[in-house]
Order: C-alpha cells, then sequence, then structure tokens
C-alpha cells in the first residue's frame, strides 16, 4: 500500500473538507469582496473607455442648434433619443464665415417613431460629403468607398436584414457599412447623405407618412457641427455666433464631456473608496472567524506538535489554508461578476446613462489579476495573527486545558 504523503498543502486540503460549514463561509466572504473588486474595476474601466470613444467619435468642438434645442440635442448624442428641431440652413454658411471657425458641417434629423414603418425606431442623420468632418472619417475605418446614393450607415446596434438592408418607411435601403460602436446615442443611429436624405422623404410622402420638418420647407437643417481654430477660446466663438445668429443655441462639447467625466469620476470614486471599505471588512470579519477556529482547535495542533510537527509547519498549515479557502473564493466571485458584467453590458449601459463601451479583452486581463491577488490575500492577512499565536502556545498546557 502506497503511503500518502501528508506535506503541509495536503494536510490543510483534508482540514478544509473537513469542515466544508467553515470552509464555505470562508469561500464565500472572499467571492463577494472579489466579485465587488473585479466587477467595480472592470464597471470603471468600460465607462472610462465609452468616454473616451464618445470624445473622440463626436469630433467636433461645438454643436449649434436651435434655441431651446439643446436638451434634445444632447439626449441624441448622449443616449440615442429621438430628436426633431430645426431651423434655416442658411446658418451654416454663416457659422462657416466667422473668424476662427475652421469648418461648419450641417445635418438634418429625422425620427423614425413607429416600427410599423420602418425595422428599429431609430434617430435618422443626414450629413453633407462636401463639408463633413465627424462622419466620414469613422465611415472610413469599416468602408473604404465613399458612401452611394440611396446607401446608409448604420450604428453598431442597429439590426440588419439578412440582405444587409434596412427597411426605412416601406422601402429597403442598402447598408453600406455598419460602424464601430461609440458609447453614444450614434450607435442606434442611421446615416446617409443630404441627397438620400430626400429622396427617403419624397418616397415617405408617397407612403403617406408627414413629418414635423414639412412644414419649414426644402431649406432646413437641425444643426450645425463647428471645428474651432485650436488657437481660439471656444467660449468666447460660442458667444460670437450666438451674438451673431439670432435663435440658436450653442453646445460647447468640452463642456458636455466635461460634465460627464465629472460624474464618471464621482463613480469611479465611490467604487474605489466601497471596495477598500469591503477588503478591510473582509479582513476583519475572517479575522474573527480564523480566530474562533484557531481557539478551538488549539488541542489538535497540541497534538501535531508531539507528533513532530514544527512550529513552522502549523503557522504554514494555517495559512495554507486561508490561501487556499482565498482563491478558492476569488475564482468563483470573478467568475460571477463575469458572468453579471459581459452578457449584460447593453444593459447596464442604459441604466448608468452614461458612456460605456466594453474594453479589449486583454485590457481586462490586468483587472483579472489584480483581483485575483487581492482577494487571495485576505485569508492569509487576516489569519496570520491567529496562526503565529498557535504556534507560539505550550503544548504541554494547551493538552491539560480542561482537565
Amino acid at each position: 500500500m502506497k503511503k500518502k504523503n501528508w506535506d503541509t498543502g495536503t494536510l490543510s486540503l483534508e482540514n478544509l473538507k473537513a469542515k466544508p460549514v467553515r470552509t464555505a463561509c470562508l469561500v464565500i466572504v472572499v467571492a463577494v469582496l472579489a466579485f465587488t473588486l473585479f466587477g467595480g474595476a472592470l464597471l470603471a474601466l468600460n465607462l472610462r473607455q465609452g468616454l473616451a470613444t464618445m470624445t473622440k467619435r463626436f469630433g467636433a468642438d461645438m454643436m449649434v442648434v436651435p434655441q431651446g434645442a439643446g436638451e434634445k440635442a444632447q439626449s441624441v448624442l448622449l443616449n440615442g433619443g429621438s430628436g426633431y428641431f430645426y431651423f434655416d440652413a442658411g446658418v451654416a454658411d454663416r457659422i462657416a464665415s466667422t473668424e476662427g471657425i475652421v469648418c461648419a458641417s450641417p445635418q438634418f434629423f429625422l425620427a423614425s417613431l413607429s416600427t410599423e414603418c420602418c425595422d428599429e425606431a431609430v434617430q435618422l442623420i443626414a450629413y453633407d460629403p462636401a463639408t463633413d468632418f465627424v462622419v466620414q472619417p469613422w465611415i472610413a475605418e469599416k468602408h473604404s468607398d465613399a458612401v452611394g446614393d440611396g446607401q446608409v450607415v448604420v450604428g453598431s446596434k442597429i439590426s440588419l436584414r439578412p440582405n444587409g438592408t434596412i427597411k426605412l418607411f416601406n422601402y429597403e435601403y442598402p447598408v453600406a457599412a455598419q460602424l464601430s460602436g461609440s458609447a453614444s446615442g450614434l450607435d442606434t443611429s442611421i446615416f446617409m447623405t443630404m441627397h438620400t436624405m430626400q429622396r427617403l422623404i419624397d418616397r415617405a410622402h408617397a407612403e403617406k407618412y408627414h413629418f414635423l420638418a414639412d412644414q419649414y420647407g426644402d431649406h432646413t437643417i437641425s444643426a450645425v457641427l463647428v471645428k474651432a481654430d485650436p488657437s481660439k477660446n471656444t467660449s468666447v466663438l460660442a458667444y460670437t455666433i450666438r451674438r451673431e445668429n439670432e435663435g440658436v443655441e450653442v453646445l460647447v462639447s468640452q463642456g458636455i464631456f466635461l460634465r460627464i467625466s465629472e460624474t464618471l469620476s464621482g463613480l469611479v470614486q465611490y467604487i474605489r473608496i466601497f471596495s477598500v471599505a469591503l477588503w478591510v471588512l473582509a479582513v476583519i470579519v475572517l479575522a474573527a472567524v480564523f480566530s474562533g477556529t484557531i481557539h478551538e482547535r488549539k488541542k489538535e495542533f497540541a497534538l501535531l506538535r508531539i507528533l513532530g510537527a514544527t512550529r513552522k509547519k502549523l503557522v504554514g498549515m494555517v495559512l495554507s489554508e486561508s490561501s487556499l479557502a482565498g482563491i478558492a473564493g476569488a475564482f468563483i466571485g470573478i467568475l460571477l461578476a463575469s458572468l453579471m458584467v459581459f452578457p449584460f453590458s447593453t444593459l447596464i449601459s442604459e441604466r448608468l446613462e452614461l458612456p460605456y463601451l466594453d474594453a479589449p479583452l486583454l485590457n481586462s486581463i490586468p483587472l483579472v489579476l489584480g483581483s485575483l491577488l487581492l482577494s487571495a490575500l485576505v485569508g492569509p492577512v487576516a489569519s496570520f495573527y491567529s496562526a503565529l499565536r498557535i504556534s507560539s502556545a505550550e503544548t504541554y498546557f494547551t493538552m491539560r486545558e480542561g482537565e
């Protein structure tokens, strides 16, 4: 019969198996900690990724909209809300001629409010290829050729038909490209040239559909995206645009993203504070648990000393038990956090109402390793004092206790 090698690791594992309730409690505490650490860190990473991507995709220094339409415009940009507001197209030319403005490009918004006419209720956005500096660079990442008349480009969250088209107002339009995610409302939007938009409206009219824009005539737009001279102060330029163009509202992108960044920073800071507090609490709870269990096991350790176990081996056995429980709990917590965050990223994004975009998987590896290390360390840290205390106890007096 082969003799078992009862090394420290094997003995620790057998001890954990012998006390399943105690072991389960230790694992659960660490699992909760790992779930919070990894889940919180992953959320913070995805929020930062979302903000950086959205800032890059927007690409404009200012957005000029009709007076009173600022909130609707921000809703279209940030949350994918439907927006339809209009003013005279001549505003774009006047803004473009303003000193300090490098480029001004008009956009036209048309909302599809019902799924009866279209595959999805979406925001339709028309851009001017001659002046656009925001949409076309984004399209170029997925589609090298120019978007032709009658073609559309869809956001990352738009579902296509199997034949690569999408139905809008009872007419199928070929999709030239599907854009990469932007962590903004633009992911649920459909883009097309001004000419294609006019054809779409004409076809919709033939199908007896009518729009709010009809009452404004043909020469209307919804917004003007502005690129300013880097040497100019955008706040001063915004004031100049408002002064020279009656009935307009100017949204400075720096201000919009600064407010989002402040909100995001506050949330991330809260996650960090909560994680630190939970780590300290876990150490305290586990220290109390180990203190109680070590007290109950005094005679067990004294017997091991009599059988020849060194003080160092006793300390190693206790630390090994806590480490094994910590590692198991850390893996379980990280796995549960992954199952909660990755599959439900869309729902999380909608609930947070903040830019949220899944970071590349490679960027998640340091978070996994860091969460695993911090969670696994909780057990040894919490049990270290109790291990030293039991190893220093006198064997003779421990065995005589209770007589």
